[in-house]
């Protein structure tokens, strides 16, 4: 559902300006003029967008990694995920992800959804996908990046989420709009 803008509450650019480029992210600065026409300042980090994909195995139970996240210093149970290559449809992301990090293909490809995970400060959007018909063809990892791939169940992965386990943003959306879905009559 999209919601039509509100004149009343929209701030519109006056000005804006590079203040970092760095390989994976950009940050900008922005002058904004308010609704009530005073003048602000917006800092906020441009993304590529990125996805994320719940991969379903034949027996219901999900595939997911443990993977180390540097900027938390901790390792992370999370659904394979990736960014959006320049010109990369997302789903052709998701393919490719799904096979680099997991070594699996899949026949059946759903959409479930889109979230944006921190508004306030990106414009990173996250699809996210649900792959099924899975068949391994053998992982191809990207120079660098350390995993292990799990399988847990939606009931395990729940239990996770509520004793504060599993904290990943795009995980625990994705996971919980999969189990509404699951349950839905």
């Amino acid at each position: 559902m999209n919601v039509p803008p509100d004149p009343h509450l929209v701030e519109v650019c006056v000005s804006s300006e590079p203040v970092f480029d760095g390989a994976l992210l950009h940050v900008r600065r922005d002058h904004v003029r308010l609704p009530d026409g005073k003048l602000a300042t917006r800092e906020y980090v441009v993304h590529p967008g990125a996805v994320v994909m719940i991969p379903v195995r034949d027996d219901g139970r999900l595939v997911v990694e443990r993977q180390y996240r540097y900027p938390l210093r901790q390792v992370f149970i999370e659904f394979p995920a990736g960014k959006l290559d320049a010109g990369e449809d997302a789903l052709d992301t998701a393919r490719r992800e799904l096979l680099e990090e997991t070594g699996y293909t899949a026949t059946t490809w759903t959409r479930l959804g889109v979230i944006h995970p921190v508004i306030s400060y990106s414009t990173e959007a996250i699809e996210m996908y649900i792959a099924q018909g899975l068949s391994h063809v053998g992982a191809r990892l990207d120079a660098g990046e350390f995993l292990e791939i799990i399988d847990l169940g939606v009931d395990e992965m729940l239990a996770l989420v509520d004793a504060g386990e599993i904290t990943d943003a795009k995980t625990v959306a994705a996971l919980l709009l999969y189990a509404r879905r699951c349950s839905a009559p």
